[in-house]
């Protein structure tokens, strides 16, 4: 099992920064790739970002160039950093855990409002 707790969120101006943590507990040995996702109201739920456990890392087209996701491997944490933020990338995010049995694990989501 794999335990993951986010942080970080709140509300923002627009053109405004935050950054997300997400760390993770139990089986971390057995994690692969970890990422962010995100859900606006009345939408599904969204890739924003991924790191795999070699580094490469991937993007959704609408954060490209305005966020990214680093791994702390000593601190067990993956981060978030979102710059340039805009009233669409108001969701909420959860952290995501792929294990090397093919196994995801989800945080409890952490609120990212963007308003004036």
């Amino acid at each position: 099992q794999v335990q993951l707790v986010e942080s970080g969120g709140g509300v923002v101006q627009p053109g405004g920064s935050l950054r997300l943590s997400c760390a993770a507990s139990g089986s971390i040995f057995s994690i692969k790739d970890m990422g962010w996702y995100r859900q606006a109201p009345g939408k599904q739920r969204e890739l924003v970002a991924t790191i795999a456990s070699g580094g490469f890392t991937n993007y959704a087209d609408s954060v490209q160039g305005r966020f990214t996701i680093s791994r702390d491997y000593a601190k067990n944490t993956v981060y978030l950093q979102m710059n340039s933020l805009k009233p669409e990338d108001t969701a909420v995010y959860y952290c995501n855990a792929l294990n090397k049995y093919g196994l995801n694990y989800w945080g409890q989501g952490t609120q990212v409002t963007v308003s004036s």
